[in-house]
Parts: C-alpha cells; sequence; structure tokens
C-alpha cells in the first residue's frame, strides 16, 4: 500500500495506520491520489473515532452473558420472519450469514458490520448525522487481500477450530433482496465473537509481513461537516441516494 505523505506511513503499529487529517480536501486527494489503485480496500464511516469496529452482536455480549446473547442471536431469525411476511422463505437464502445480512436492515442484533467499496459513502455515514460531542469523526479502511491471508494461515496453525471463531468473513449476500445494499456499494464482515475489528487485527497481523497495512483509520474534524456533505452532494452522494425506494439504510 502507498500512502500520499510519508509520516502517515511511519505510523504504522501492529498493521494499523492511524493518521489524523486536517480538512476534506486532504482525504479526497488521499483517496483519489495513491489510494485510487488499492482496490482491495473496503470503507467504513463513523460519527466518533472512539466508537470500536464491532457489530450490534459482540456489544450486546458486553451487556449479557453469552447464553441470553446467544439465544436473541438466533431468535433474530424468527423476527425477520415477522418482518419480512412469507416472502422470506422463498429468497434464496443459502447460509446463517445470508440471513444475519438480511437482518440488518430487519433486526437490531446481529453479529455482522456493515462496509461500503466507496470511501466517499463511508464519508457520508461518518458525517451525515450531527454530532457536536465529539471534534473528530473516523473514516476506516480494511484490507481485503491481506485479512484472507491471516485467515489462511490461522486455519492451518489452528487444525479443527472452527473459523467464525478465528476469522474476518467477508460477507456478499446472495438473495435477491439486496437494494439497499447494493445503493450503498456495501458488504458486511463478520469477526468472531467478543472481537472488534482492530483487535483482530492487532492479534494477528503478525502471522504475515510485518509491514503490511490492514487496517486503516483517519480522522477528520467535525468542523468540516458542512463543507464535506456539501462536496458529496456534488457526488449525488445525500440523504436521497439512500432512502429513494430502500428504506432506513444503516452502515
Amino acid at each position: 500500500m502507498i500512502l500520499t505523505r510519508d509520516y502517515i506511513v511511519r505510523s504504522l503499529s501492529e498493521g494499523i495506520i492511524t493518521a489524523d487529517l486536517s480538512s476534506w480536501e486532504e482525504f479526497s486527494n488521499l483517496v483519489t491520489g495513491r489510494l485510487l489503485k488499492t482496490s482491495n480496500f473496503i470503507w467504513r464511516g463513523q460519527r466518533s473515532p472512539d466508537w470500536l469496529l464491532e457489530s450490534t452482536f459482540n456489544r450486546a455480549l458486553k451487556k449479557f452473558d453469552n447464553n441470553n446473547s446467544l439465544g436473541n442471536l438466533k431468535n433474530s431469525r424468527y423476527n425477520i420472519l415477522d418482518r419480512r411476511g412469507s416472502n422470506s422463505e422463498n429468497m434464496g437464502l443459502e447460509s446463517d450469514d445470508d440471513w444475519w445480512a438480511l437482518g440488518q436492515h430487519y433486526c437490531p442484533v446481529t453479529p455482522l458490520l456493515e462496509w461500503t467499496i466507496s470511501p466517499f459513502i463511508a464519508a457520508y455515514f461518518a458525517f451525515c448525522k450531527d454530532n457536536n460531542e465529539q471534534d473528530k469523526r473516523a473514516i476506516y479502511a480494511f484490507a481485503q487481500r491481506v485479512t484472507i491471508v491471516i485467515n489462511k494461515e490461522l486455519k492451518m496453525k489452528n487444525p479443527g477450530t472452527s473459523e467464525d471463531d478465528l476469522f474476518v468473513k467477508f460477507i456478499n449476500p446472495s438473495f435477491n433482496d439486496n437494494s439497499k445494499l447494493a445503493n450503498q456499494s456495501g458488504f458486511f464482515t463478520k469477526s468472531p465473537p467478543g472481537v472488534d475489528i482492530e483487535q483482530w487485527v492487532r492479534n494477528n497481523f503478525c502471522v504475515v509481513c510485518k509491514a503490511k497495512v490492514v487496517l486503516l483509520k483517519l480522522t477528520l474534524p467535525n468542523a468540516e461537516r458542512t463543507t464535506i456533505l456539501k462536496a458529496l452532494n456534488r457526488l449525488n452522494i445525500n440523504h436521497n441516494t439512500f432512502s429513494r425506494s430502500t428504506g432506513n439504510v444503516k452502515i
């Protein structure tokens, strides 16, 4: 991975680069410059740089014991059926991960985290809502190819261990009811129970070359919000983009 400023690269630690950017112009130049050739990243925006990259299920694990959380997760499937009606049975859902992907828009608790292939869509979700309690907001880039290599190494070193307890999985749902996901150029990750993405990277980056960047965390000042939303609107990335015939969309 090549970045535009040497000091950003020098901040690499345990597979993670954290960079405080000063302006939207700096972010835009970064993702449309050298990072433009780096197509293996997926992106996620969050309103607070202090929030972990964790699913609603992993947050629930911290509030309740594991048995209660697992029970709630299993009940999510039936909640999806109730909210979707009879159509849910004929949607071609091939795996549990497909159910959770569908449930991301119909249930409050799933083990999935939503991402996008577009850094600009990620920026929109980081800044679209007011949040004057924070000075900065965060936009993350997560390297798929390096993560897949780490997954393979973990499988070799831990024979007999469930992939769900080792891997960060990338999930592109196979069902047809994915217009919401298509609008935001999105798909999902699924990390081991109780483990957020940054924690997983720090725990496992050493199985690949230590110079590899697995996770990039960019922060931007909250004061840039108006400028950012105006710039994104010029790219036709705004509330209407994600509300048109899709209901509420979250990422």
